[in-house]
This record gives C-alpha cells, sequence and structure tokens, in this order.
C-alpha cells in the first residue's frame, strides 16, 4: 500500500488523542491557559462530569479580535516568543490544547481584551471554525466545551464512572491552586459547589501553607515541617509532614516544577529514602514541594500533557530533594504529630447520651464536699472491685521541676510499659519502648559514622538453627554484619553460631535477633541499596536491644529516658513510623471533665 498524507482532520484527532484523554485533561489545560493570562479568579464548572459541558472563566488579560481568530489554530501560541523550546516559561505553549479540544467537541470561546471596548466571540464544531461575532463579555475568557468526545464517541466508552471523571478534574484543580496560592479558584459540578479555594495573603511560602491546609486539611498545616534548601541555582521550597503523619499511600506527594504540577518518580524515591529510617514501607509521609530552577535544566517537553519533565542534572535534584527533607526532619527534634493527641482525646472522650451535658447533668460539690454529700456506705462495693485493678506505680523521688523540660518529669509507669510525666501545661504519656528503639537507633547510626560498632563477646555463643535458605543469606553478608557489631559463623548445615554482638544491645534475644535479620533480609531481597539494608538491619537491632514493654523502671531511669528523649533528633517517633509518645493539655483533659 502507497503511503499518504492523512487528512487536516484526522491528523487534529490523532493530536487530541494525545492531549484530551478525558475531561480532566481539558480542565487542565484550560486552567493552565487562564493561569498564563495572569487571572486572579479562574471558575470552572463541569456538567455530567465534564461530558456534556466544561467551562473555564477567568479575568485574565483576556484576547483581541486578531489572537481569537488565531487562537483555535494548531501550534498557535503566544508563549514562544523566540521559539526557543528549551526556555519554556509558561505552564502551556504548543498551541494544541484549544485546536485538540475543538476537534473532538462543540467549542466556544467569548474574550475581551483588558482595556477593550468590545468583547468577541467564536464557534469550532469538530474542528471547524465558524465566524467571529461580537459578544457580551467583562475582561478575561471563557471557554466553554460542549459534547465532548461527539466526533470520536468511541473515546466516550473509554472513561470511567462520573464519579471518578469528577474527581480527576478535582485533583487538577487542587495541584494547580497549590502551585498558584495568589489565584482563586473554584469547581462545581452539576450544580454542586465542590472546590472554593480564595487568593491567600501573605509572603508566599505563608500563602503556600495557607493553601496547602486548605486542600489537604488543617491538620497537615499544623504538622507539616518547612523545607527550604538552595544549590547551584536550584531553590527548593515547600512542606513535609512529620513521620506521625503519614498515608497508606503515596498519594498525596505533590511535586512542581517551576510552578508546574508534574508526576516524577524521582520524587516517591527521594520521599521514600528521606523518609526510610522513620516510616516502616507501607506508610507515606504527605509532601507538597517546589522546585525553581533555570529553564534550560528541565525538559519538559517530554509529554504531550507536560506531566513529565527530563532533569539535566538529576543526581543534583535528588540530592538536593533527599538533604532538604532530612534537615527539616532533624531540625523537627522529638515533635510528635498534633493528630496523634487528637486521637487519643477522641478514644477518651465519654460516650454521652443525646441531650446529656456536663452542666445540667453533674452534681456541683467542692474539694472535701463528696463525703458529706454521699454516705461511705455506698460506695463499698465499688471500693471492693477497684482493690482488684491494677494500680499506677507511683514514683519514688521526683528531683525535677515539670516546667524545666519540654517533656516533663516522669511522676508514674502504668502497666510496666507507659511512662506518665507531667508537663508545664498538661502531660506526656510515653512508650517506654518506642521511645528507647529509636533512642538505640540514633545511638547505633552515630557510632557506625564515628567509629564502627563496639562488640561484646558472649561468654557462651549462641547457636541457632535457620534452615539451609536462611542461614545462607546471613552468611552471604557475613563482612556487613560484621561492620554492626553481630560476628557470626557457620556451624554445620543450615545453622550459625553468633559469637559477639554489638555492645549496644546488651541483654538481647540473640536467637530472635538472627531470625529476624534472616526474615529482613529475604523480604528486601535486592530491592533495596547497600546503605538501605544496612539501616533496616539497624534498626532491627534497635528493637531488639530497646528497654521492653513490662519492664519496671525507676525515677531515675524514667527521668533519664525523658531527657534523652529531648536531646535526641527524631525520637518523637520509632523506626517504623509509631509515635513515641502522647502529649495532652490540661485545657484538653479539663474539657473531658466539664470544666471547660
Amino acid at each position: 500500500m502507497s503511503i499518504r498524507i492523512l487528512p487536516p482532520t484526522t491528523v487534529n484527532r490523532i493530536a487530541a488523542g494525545e492531549v484530551i484523554e478525558r475531561p480532566a485533561s481539558a480542565v487542565k489545560e484550560l486552567v493552565e491557559n487562564a493561569i498564563d493570562a495572569h487571572a486572579t479568579q479562574v471558575d470552572v464548572t463541569l456538567m455530567n462530569a465534564g461530558k456534556t459541558l466544561i467551562r473555564v472563566t477567568d479575568n485574565g488579560t483576556g484576547m483581541a479580535r486578531a489572537d481569537l481568530l488565531l487562537a483555535p489554530l494548531r501550534h498557535a501560541t503566544s508563549k514562544l516568543p523566540d521559539d526557543d523550546l528549551l526556555r519554556v516559561k509558561a505552564l502551556g505553549f504548543r498551541g494544541e490544547a484549544l485546536p485538540s479540544i475543538g476537534s473532538v467537541s462543540r467549542l466556544s470561546l467569548q474574550s475581551r481584551a483588558q482595556g477593550a471596548a468590545e468583547a468577541w466571540g467564536l464557534l469550532i464544531e469538530g474542528g471547524d471554525m465558524g465566524e467571529i461575532m461580537p459578544a457580551a463579555h467583562a475582561e478575561g475568557t471563557t471557554v466553554e466545551v460542549r459534547d465532548l468526545f461527539y466526533a470520536t464517541p468511541a473515546r466516550l466508552k473509554f472513561l470511567r464512572a462520573d464519579r471518578t471523571e469528577v474527581e480527576h478534574a478535582r485533583d487538577i484543580v487542587q495541584r494547580l491552586a497549590m502551585a498558584n496560592p495568589n489565584v482563586s479558584f473554584s469547581l462545581t459540578s452539576d450544580g454542586k459547589p465542590l472546590a472554593r479555594y480564595n487568593r491567600a495573603q501573605g509572603e508566599l511560602i505563608e500563602a503556600r501553607l495557607t493553601r496547602l491546609a486548605e486542600i489537604l486539611s488543617k491538620e497537615f498545616g499544623d504538622n507539616s515541617l518547612p523545607i527550604l534548601a538552595e544549590r547551584e541555582g536550584m531553590r527548593l521550597s515547600g512542606f513535609a509532614s512529620l513521620p506521625t503523619y503519614s498515608r497508606g499511600t503515596s498519594s498525596e506527594q505533590y511535586l512542581f516544577v517551576n510552578g508546574r504540577p508534574v508526576r516524577d518518580k524521582l520524587l516517591l524515591g527521594c520521599v521514600r529514602a528521606a523518609y526510610q529510617d522513620f516510616l516502616a514501607r507501607d506508610r507515606h509521609p504527605v509532601v507538597a514541594l517546589f522546585l525553581d530552577m533555570q529553564q534550560e535544566d528541565v525538559d519538559v517537553n517530554v509529554h504531550p500533557a507536560k506531566a513529565e519533565v527530563r532533569f539535566r542534572e538529576t543526581g543534583m535534584v535528588r540530592g538536593m530533594i533527599i538533604s532538604a527533607l532530612k534537615h527539616a526532619l532533624a531540625d523537627a527534634g522529638h515533635r510528635a504529630s498534633t493528630t496523634v493527641s487528637l486521637a487519643a482525646l477522641g478514644a477518651a472522650r465519654p460516650q454521652m447520651q443525646p441531650g446529656f451535658s456536663y452542666a445540667s447533668s453533674a452534681p456541683s460539690y467542692s474539694r472535701g464536699s463528696v463525703a458529706e454529700a454521699y454516705p461511705a456506705q455506698q460506695f463499698s462495693p465499688l471500693f471492693e472491685q477497684a482493690s482488684q485493678i491494677p494500680q499506677a506505680r507511683p514514683v519514688e523521688v521526683m528531683p525535677e521541676s515539670p516546667t524545666a523540660y519540654p517533656l516533663g518529669a516522669a511522676r508514674a509507669q502504668l502497666h510496666n510499659t507507659y511512662i506518665v510525666a507531667q508537663t508545664e501545661d498538661g502531660i506526656v504519656i510515653v512508650d517506654q519502648h518506642a521511645a528507647h528503639e529509636r533512642l538505640v537507633y540514633e545511638r547505633m547510626k552515630a557510632q557506625l559514622a564515628v567509629s564502627g560498632m563496639a562488640r561484646q563477646q558472649l561468654l557462651i555463643p549462641e547457636v541457632v538453627e535457620l534452615g539451609e535458605p536462611g542461614a545462607s543469606r546471613l552468611l552471604k553478608r557475613t563482612e556487613k554484619l560484621a561492620a554492626f557489631g553481630l560476628i557470626i559463623d557457620a556451624f554445620g548445615e543450615g545453622t550459625i553460631v553468633v559469637r559477639e554482638v554489638p555492645a549496644l544491645l546488651g541483654d538481647t534475644d540473640v536467637r530472635g535477633l538472627i531470625r529476624d535479620l534472616a526474615d529482613d533480609i529475604e523480604e528486601l531481597g535486592e530491592a533495596l541499596t547497600l546503605a538501605d539494608k544496612l539501616e533496616h538491619i539497624c534498626g532491627t537491632m534497635a528493637c531488639h536491644g530497646s528497654v521492653r514493654a513490662g519492664r519496671a523502671l525507676n525515677a531515675q531511669e524514667m527521668n533519664a529516658l525523658l531527657r534523652q528523649m529531648e536531646a535526641t533528633p527524631h525520637s518523637g517517633q520509632c523506626n517504623h513510623g509509631r509515635p513515641t509518645y502522647v502529649e495532652l493539655k490540661l485545657a484538653d483533659i479539663e474539657k473531658l471533665f466539664g470544666r471547660r
């Protein structure tokens, strides 16, 4: 068959298939055009999940009559004044959006340029342009996309449920709103308001946090760390959550390059690397990072939808992101997420009957008046039951003042597992095993970095039977394990002997440690880098070497643990991302008891 040139209508539909995959794709292109036009207000309206109508109205610079005639033509754009594709400053730049949308829908444009006396309108149907006509319109532009994909009905069969398509459109608006806090956005679907973000005030960093808190929740605003780093012409800013504020997926991790929302696997890898000391592998922090760099150092021509980019110096970008995140986490010290305390308060709050209120139901009495109001014999059954309940073990000696330290002074130990400390304005409850696990882990890392792991020889070497696969996995890594102070040798088929262990672990369960290490190495396989594997091994050892739940601690030990937590980075969470302590403010406790 001979080669032939495709007709323009087919070419346009091929281009539309690359740029306009679903209604959300059209929303993205039109909202980006509005932002490029310096709009401060962008309103998006959908009907039938965008299949019947997509309307985007802005108050930007608008278009004069001559510009409106050129806008629907392929590769007609005002955003490449010097035709240099390596120096793209606008979100849109290819001139494909409007012609692609117009080739598969009924597209109408109405626009009035700033300062112009009249507005103009234009209709494009299935790629065919109508006559330009005078219109009634304020300064700015309105684009209406009706009957999307009517010219390519097969495409409609590949769309998801209406709810899913609307959520895709909402995600697009949210991402663009994150990147542009100086712009107001609204999204309406079938007459129902879905999102409204007012223009944020203040400096850019403050405005970004305000907008992120609007979109990602106020809790993120309260539990996020500021990120700021600069290196060789690149600037990274944004916010990342505390490890104890995490999610089950990585869907709330956002990267913006020169104001452009992008989806890049580089970000996922960087975030995982930065948080690997603080989160289990099935937990993910919430992150919004904004990378600004020279236009020629990033290629935005990778994909027609402009959702992917390619960096000239990928290693440098990766290093800066990981370093900035790690520094922010280190600066957080022992801080933990406020959501931990809120969850604790929610669990402790009494489940009251409808209509019940403290003010109307609680008797009024002063200190010392209980015995007068209620005879002692009424309480005797309760006293008998209470005698069977395990009591908190009070601290014997308490020289510390609770006002002197952030985590307060120890007052009691509950169930030989939880330390209760009094602070200046509340109480702190510490999980002694989780807290000590983090402390041991940080000491192991510091010792490795400075002088290598100190070892202690076992008086009686421990023989551990693992089976041939497990023993083989460990014996292949004897040199790496020796760097951590763990000395092992083969001891027959499927068996190893442990001769030395890290001194920091003290009296530990050697058999359990070895079995856990064998299981971890099997699970990790070759998926992680050497550094990742070593740190994971470090975490496993720290877990075995920490103070166990169920161990009674004296006053000096409890307070020593609190002081070490205050002086140790990242002590607000254990190595798996679980909180090490819960702080309850006195005001919140008083609310539980109706005192406020």
